[in-house]
C-alpha cells in the first residue's frame, strides 16, 4: 500500500521535470532566436540613420527590432515558469542551450563566420558555466519581502551594491564613449553588472507577487516599489547597452560572453546577498573555481578569434576630433598642422578613393 503513493510521487515529480525541462529548451530556443531577430532589426535601422552602437535609437521605430524584443519576453517567461516546475540545476545549465540557438541562426542568417578555434571557446564558455551552476550552492528563498530588504541592507550586499554600481558608471562614462567600440568587454561587463542586480530586485519583486496572490498583499510595503523601480531601471540599462553591443560585435561572440558573466557575477551577487557560501565543501569551491577559469579561457579564445562586422557607411564618415593632426603635404614639403591653429572650419579633406578597401 506504502509502495503505490511512492511510485505515484515519483511519477509525479518526473513530469514536474519533464515540464521544466521543455519549458527551459522552449526558453533558450526563443532567447537564442530573439538575438539574431533584434540585430537584423538593429541592422534594418542603422541603415536609414543613426546606429544603436554610437548612440542612436531609431531601432525603437523598426518593427523587426520589437519582435525580437517579444521573442525574448516570452522566453524569459518560459524560463521563469520553468523553475516553477523544476529544480534550479537542472533549467539554469539549458540557459546555455540559448548560445548554440543564436550561433546556428546567426551562421544561417546573418552570415556570420565562427572560427574552429571560436568553436572551441564557445564550447569552453558553455562547460565552464555549467559546472559554477551545479556546483553554486542552495539558495535560501526568503519568505517575504521584508526579508529580503534585511538581506539586501547587509553590509556585505551593500557592497557589492556600490561597486556594481560604480564598476558600471566608469564604464558608461569612461570607458564606453572611448573603447566601447572596439572592446566587447565595456558594453557586456555594463549589462552582466547591473544584470546581477537585475536578478535579485526581480527575485524580490516575484516573491512579492506570489506571495499577494497568496493572500498576504504585499503592494503596502514600500521595499516592494524599491524593488520595483530598481529591477525597471536596470533593465532599461541592460537593454541600452545590449543592444549597442549586437549592433557593434558578431553576434556569435556577444551571446556566449553575456551568458558567461552574466552567469558568474549573478552567481556571486546571490552568494553575498543570500549567505549561500556558508557550508561549501571543499570540493565544491574546487569545482567552482575550475568552472570560473574554463569560462575565462574560453572567453579569451573566443574574443580573440571573432571577426569585426564591416564598418557602415555612416562610420567612414563619422565626425573627426578636433585634436587630430593633420598631415597634408604640399609642394614637396610634409607639413603637420593643427586643425585647432592653421584650418578653418571650411577645410575641406580630399581622401583618394582609392584608400578604402
Amino acid at each position: 500500500m506504502e509502495q503505490a503513493p511512492a511510485d505515484a510521487r515519483s511519477a509525479h515529480l518526473f513530469a514536474d521535470n519533464l515540464k521544466g525541462f521543455l519549458l527551459a529548451v522552449a526558453s533558450s530556443a526563443f532567447i537564442g532566436a530573439s538575438f539574431i531577430i533584434k540585430k537584423k532589426g538593429l541592422k534594418r535601422a542603422g541603415a536609414c540613420g543613426s546606429r544603436a552602437g554610437i548612440g542612436g535609437y531609431g531601432y525603437l521605430l523598426e518593427p523587426l527590432w520589437w519582435i525580437g524584443m517579444v521573442t525574448m519576453i516570452v522566453g524569459e517567461i518560459a524560463n521563469f515558469v520553468a523553475y516553477m516546475f523544476a529544480p534550479a540545476v537542472l533549467v539554469t545549465p539549458l540557459g546555455a542551450l540559448s548560445i548554440i540557438v543564436s550561433a546556428i541562426l546567426a551562421h544561417f542568417i546573418l552570415k556570420e563566420r565562427l572560427q574552429r578555434m571560436g568553436v572551441l571557446g564557445c564550447v569552453l564558455c558553455m562547460v565552464g558555466s555549467t559546472v559554477i551552476v551545479l556546483h553554486a550552492p542552495e539558495e535560501r528563498t526568503p519568505s517575504s519581502v521584508e526579508q529580503i530588504w534585511d538581506l539586501a541592507t547587509q553590509p556585505a550586499f551593500l557592497l557589492y551594491a556600490a561597486s556594481a554600481v560604480a564598476v558600471s558608471l566608469v564604464l558608461m562614462l569612461h570607458c564606453s564613449p572611448r573603447f566601447g567600440q572596439t572592446n566587447i568587454m565595456v558594453y557586456l561587463g555594463i549589462c552582466s553588472v547591473i544584470g546581477s542586480l537585475t536578478v535579485m530586485s526581480i527575485k524580490a519583486v516575484g516573491i512579492a507577487i506570489k506571495l499577494t496572490m497568496e493572500g498576504i498583499n504585499q503592494a503596502g510595503y514600500f521595499q516592494t516599489w524599491v524593488f520595483v523601480m530598481v529591477a525597471i531601471s536596470c533593465i532599461i540599462i541592460q537593454l541600452n547597452y545590449l543592444n549597442k553591443a549586437l549592433d557593434t560585435f558578431n553576434t556569435a561572440v556577444v551571446s556566449p560572453v553575456y551568458y558567461a558573466m552574466f552567469t558568474i557575477l549573478t552567481i556571486l551577487a546571490s552568494a553575498i546577498m543570500f549567505k549561500d557560501w556558508s557550508g561549501q565543501s571543499a570540493s565544491n569551491i574546487a569545482s567552482e573555481i575550475c568552472g570560473l577559469i574554463t569560462v575565462i579561457s574560453g572567453t579569451t579564445v573566443l574574443h580573440s578569434t571573432r571577426e569585426p562586422d564591416p564598418p557602415s557607411s555612416s562610420d567612414l564618415y563619422a565626425p573627426l576630433s578636433p585634436k587630430i593632426y593633420w598631415h597634408i603635404q604640399g609642394n614637396g614639403d610634409l607639413g603637420k598642422l593643427k586643425d585647432d591653429d592653421l584650418l578653418s572650419g571650411e577645410f575641406v579633406a580630399v581622401v583618394r578613393q582609392d584608400y578604402f578597401v
